[in-house]
């Protein structure tokens, strides 16, 4: 005798299930899209650090998140450590801690830098405790407007403003916000430093 065949009914409720998740799946991931994108374009970007120049405030491969809004909204300050576009090869990316900011008058003798502007006429030495390796220069620049001074913190290891000249603001990416890698090293505004200039 002939065995009769059965056929699995279909589960109209899982189906409808299936593609319901499937769909909601889409809308998740279109609105991701929608939120990581104009954040990696326009307000955060990641960078890994390479080469020793900041050392020993960042070290080679450490991967950092920089913030793009904030010199849109507000002047880069001294001290800030910052990710721009290198001047003479715009598809190289530097990071540097601004030294000086436009219309200032940066001074090098040894490993002593003086600044002077128009609320120091007679200029002030910059404190550099961030310092930890030293190296005589001896440079005199001035800077224009919308221009700034930036120099590594390994100063024997930099390639920086006291060799090809200072950074344009329009080249700045801006302001490293966050280190995230390595983990025993996670920190807001890493490398960040104060400047406490000298009264009149």
């Amino acid at each position: 005798m002939e065995q009769e065949k059965l056929q699995p009914t279909p589960n109209k409720g899982t189906e409808k299930f299936d593609k319901q998740s499937f769909w909601e799946l889409v809308r998740f991931a279109l609105i991701a899209v929608a939120i990581v994108i104009p954040i990696r374009m326009f307000i955060a970007q990641p960078f890994i650090v390479s080469g020793s120049s900041m050392v020993p405030t960042f070290e080679d491969g450490q991967y950092l998140i920089v913030d793009e809004i904030s010199y849109r909204l507000n002047e880069p300050q001294r001290d800030d450590v910052v990710v721009f576009k290198y001047p003479n090869d715009t598809t190289k990316f530097f990071i540097k801690r601004i030294i000086g900011l436009p219309n200032e008058i940066v001074d090098i003798k040894g490993t002593t830098i003086t600044i002077t502007n128009k609320e120091h006429p007679k200029g002030f030495i910059l404190d550099q405790s961030f310092v930890k390796n030293e190296a005589d220069s001896n440079t005199h620049y001035e800077l224009k407007s919308g221009e700034y001074f930036v120099m590594g913190d390994n100063r024997p290891a930099s390639s920086d403003s006291r060799y090809w000249g200072a950074v344009s603001k329009k080249l700045l990416i801006g302001k490293v916000f966050l280190r995230l890698l390595p983990v025993s090293k996670i920190d807001i505004f890493p490398g960040s430093y104060k400047q406490v200039e000298p009264q009149q």
